[in-house]
């Protein structure tokens, strides 16, 4: 089996402006053959797709995408996204119900946020063939927006091992990896710069792979950060950015990503392919002349956790092998 991950994608402002005009795969670009590689495409929603709602007090960015919008997911054949993130709630409440009801419309699963605490907490299953595949999305930003009991909002942990949540959210891993033939846990966690990986990421990552966690996928930095394998299970640190309309800082290279291509051998990890990304003109592409440069990069960040990788140049893909033990 083969999964598809991508960072965030945010199909707002200018982006949302293009598509207005333009087909529906267009922030895509040409990487749609890649995703037709996968079984199942996930990935961070870094937006809200409404029509509707009042722009957020005391936030300076607000990402919200036309609610039609959910047709550009489905033209890249988006299985699951995640919700568990600090843009979800840009607009109100009520844009994020539109939202709700326009990716059920569209019979994309959604995870990490929801009408109340429990529907946001509530990880989600897709089956491919005979393996059923989990997910479950949590953030560690915007408190505020943390679900309750009786309002909508986000799956809110706190990166610290001594929150109840934490807690919470192992023993939910536990329950799921016993249902369920893999698991991915998505992590919308930390600051938006800085190629270093915190340590309280690390010991969470570490933690959830403990518990039963099969994928640890990480984003919310703009960019991305090196990959560790951790009792055979690969941890992305930081996925980056995959689809958006932001400046682009010159050495930080917030355009520079990757389609996450997972292999399975026996609903087992056993590969990973990362396929480099560059963001221009409002859509993704794979990159050209800078690929190998970019996995390079992905190269030097990993080599800081033992991660042994090669660039194959016939197909432009930097290859990290999981089953082995670092």
């Amino acid at each position: 089996m083969r999964i598809a991950l991508l960072g965030d994608v945010m199909l707002g402002r200018l982006v949302n402006d293009q598509l207005k005009v333009a087909a529906p795969d267009y922030p895509w670009g040409d990487t749609l053959p890649v995703l037709g590689q996968a079984d199942i495409r996930f990935a961070n929603l870094e937006c809200v797709l409404a029509d509707h709602g009042s722009p957020a007090a005391g936030k300076i960015y607000h990402f919200r995408s036309d609610a039609k919008n959910v047709e550009s997911l489905h033209s890249a054949a988006i299985d699951v996204v995640s919700l568990a993130n600090n843009h979800v709630l840009d607009f109100g409440v009520d844009a994020l119900l539109e939202m709700l009801q326009a990716l059920d419309g569209r019979g994309i699963l959604r995870v990490g946020a929801g009408t109340d605490l429990e529907s946001a907490r509530r990880p989600v299953v897709r089956r491919v063939g005979a393996t059923a595949l989990g997910f479950i999305a949590f953030t560690d930003n915007e408190p505020g927006w943390e679900a309750t009991d009786r309002t909508p909002g986000i799956h809110y942990v706190p990166v610290d091992g001594g929150d109840r949540r934490v807690k919470e959210l192992l023993d939910m891993v536990r329950r799921m990896k016993a249902r369920n033939q893999l698991l991915v846990v998505s992590a919308h966690w930390g600051a938006n710069w800085g190629s270093t990986v915190p340590p309280a990421h690390r010991g969470l990552a570490r933690a959830l792979i403990d518990a039963g966690a099969d994928v640890v996928f990480g984003h919310s930095a703009h960019i991305f950060r090196g990959i560790e394998i951790y009792k055979n299970r690969p941890i992305v640190y930081s996925a980056g950015d995959f689809v958006d309309d932001y400046a682009v800082d010159p050495d930080e290279r917030n355009d520079q990503s990757f389609v996450f291509l997972l292999e399975t051998e026996g609903n087992v990890p056993h590969v990973l392919r990362l396929h480099p990304t560059s963001i221009a003109h409002l859509q993704t592409r794979l990159a050209s002349r800078n690929a190998e440069k970019i996995a390079g990069r992905m190269q030097r960040l990993s080599r800081q956790f033992g991660t042994r990788s090669t660039w194959i140049e016939g197909d432009r893909v930097l290859e990290i092998p999981i089953d082995v033990v670092s």
